[in-house]
């Protein structure tokens, strides 16, 4: 599959889009709000960054217990019920004088049933389209992804200038209701991929089953810690300059819509697995940039070229689904997708003390050295198990 066109015509992709554009701008809306209010209320880029991406470090223990859920359950109906969760809980964060613990309760919970969704909704992506179809898909929800930050971000930035961040907060409460209603109308009722009952002893034994390849654990070291570093620098945007988040958050997610479009539609699959390093150096590199504190326009000139790297992702998700049996597709992007936000969060999490201690600026540069390190020591793991198998086949 290699048209737009013919992806499209697939039945119930195009419904599947649109539940997860409406859920991606109730994301990007409601994060912006969360981190402007909870800045505006403590000063500290420390809690700022946590509330915007925090929540995501919650999804390991989802991770640890939930995740055998995203092959034995329903797909329509656990992605409808993320959605009205997300819905009820970001309603209770724009409640008038919430104490910032309870703030970060409700971010914990969130963050624990969203563990289901990335696998959820990766492997019910799986079955709607051929497997030579997957990375195009994969693109279009990427790119998509993209779109509905740049018009979030700017969107949120622009409300925040006329409403209160509660108010943009249950407007992202009603998008995560029209998700909701987009999946439950829009797509097929499924059985579960795989048999049996969720359970955190399933959960554990397939987790260690996936975990115990040492090709597929370089694939998801790959896939996390040098986009976890660089998501890091991103949550530095709101105290790096509060008046220009939006259009920093924007410009990033522009880049990374040029890297999804560019690795999905137009790299010869061929020459994808050879992108796999030059996109993930590409990631980090335009930050190290930021140690001269550079002004809105050309911090947004680094942050659009930076993201492009995003692509590497679509790479090695690839190259993830081929080291991986079908009835395992689900868990399997599913812990990548949990893997992937937990090490967002600590990312954020890193960014912000390290910001505290000395200044967004100088934080963003320091998890740019530590992507780029990642990268290269993850490379050179790589080759040494090439040579351990005599082969050269092997890529990180």
């Amino acid at each position: 599959m290699r048209s737009y066109r013919t992806l499209f015509r697939t039945p119930e992709f195009t419904p599947f889009l649109v539940s997860f554009a409406a859920f991606a701008a109730a994301q990007t809306i409601g994060g912006l709000a969360l981190g402007t209010l909870v800045f505006r209320a403590t000063g500290s880029p420390l809690l700022s960054a946590v509330s915007m991406f925090g929540p995501q470090l919650a999804q390991l223990l989802g991770a640890a217990f939930l995740l055998s859920g995203a092959d034995r359950l329903p797909p329509r109906a656990i992605l409808s019920g993320l959605a009205l969760a997300f819905a009820a809980g970001t309603a209770v964060l724009a409640l008038p004088g919430l104490p910032v613990a309870a703030v970060f309760a409700v971010l914990l919970a969130q963050g624990l049933v969203a563990s289901l969704g990335g696998g959820a909704r990766s492997g019910l992506l799986n079955e709607i389209l051929t497997k030579d179809g997957y990375v195009l898909g994969r693109s279009v929800f990427n790119m998509l992804w993209g779109l509905m930050q740049v018009a979030g971000f700017a969107t949120g930035g622009a409300l925040l200038t006329l409403l209160a961040p509660r108010t943009c907060l249950l407007l992202a409460a009603a998008l995560y209701v029209m998700s909701a209603l987009a999946t439950r109308l829009g797509l097929t009722a499924r059985p579960p991929r795989s048999s049996g009952r969720p359970s955190v002893s399933v959960t554990w034994r397939t987790n260690g089953l996936l975990w115990s390849a040492r090709p597929r654990r370089l694939t998801y070291l790959g896939l996390w810690i040098p986009n976890g570093l660089v998501v890091g620098c991103e949550s530095l945007y709101i105290s790096y300059d509060p008046g220009a988040a939006g259009t920093l958050f924007a410009c990033a997610a522009l880049g990374m819509f040029v890297g999804d479009v560019a690795v999905g539609r137009l790299v010869p699959p061929a020459l994808r697995p050879r992108l796999a390093v030059p996109l993930r150096l590409l990631l980090a590199a335009p930050y190290l940039f930021f140690v001269l504190r550079p002004g809105v326009t050309l911090a947004a000139v680094a942050v659009a070229v930076a993201s492009v790297g995003f692509g590497a992702s679509l790479v090695l998700q690839e190259r993830l689904m081929s080291l991986t049996p079908d009835d395992l597709a689900g868990q399997a992007l599913g812990l990548h997708f949990v893997g992937m936000s937990t090490f967002q969060g600590v990312g954020a999490a890193v960014a912000g003390m390290v910001a505290q201690l000395t200044s967004p600026a100088a934080a963003m540069t320091v998890l740019a050295v530590g992507s780029v390190t990642v990268t290269l020591t993850l490379v050179a793991l790589g080759r040494h198990e090439a040579q351990r198998r005599g082969s050269v086949s092997v890529r990180v």
